[in-house]
């Protein structure tokens, strides 16, 4: 795993919840812990890590995640065994 990644990771974990992290910056971090990622229908991107799966939406037309979205990806990690 990448610096970035981490990075990511713990933006994801602080206390204040961040509103400005990037999709793909998740996306390259979930596939660095070896998550499966695929297309669902629209904007649904799904994905399976550690025998956990979820289903997301992609933010459109921003590229960065809403809180509410982090704070799924956190528990959804946090599932999955994957903390900071």
């Amino acid at each position: 795993m990448q610096g970035k990644h981490y990075k990511t990771l713990e933006t994801i974990f602080t206390n204040r919840i961040s509103g400005n992290i990037l999709w793909k910056d998740i996306e390259a971090m979930l596939r660095a812990f070896g998550a499966e990622v695929s297309e669902g229908r629209g904007s649904r991107i799904r994905i399976a890590l550690n025998g956990r799966r979820a289903v997301f939406h992609r933010p459109h037309p921003r590229k960065e995640m809403v809180k509410g979205a982090v704070v799924s990806m956190k528990r959804f990690l946090t599932q999955a065994g994957i903390e900071p």
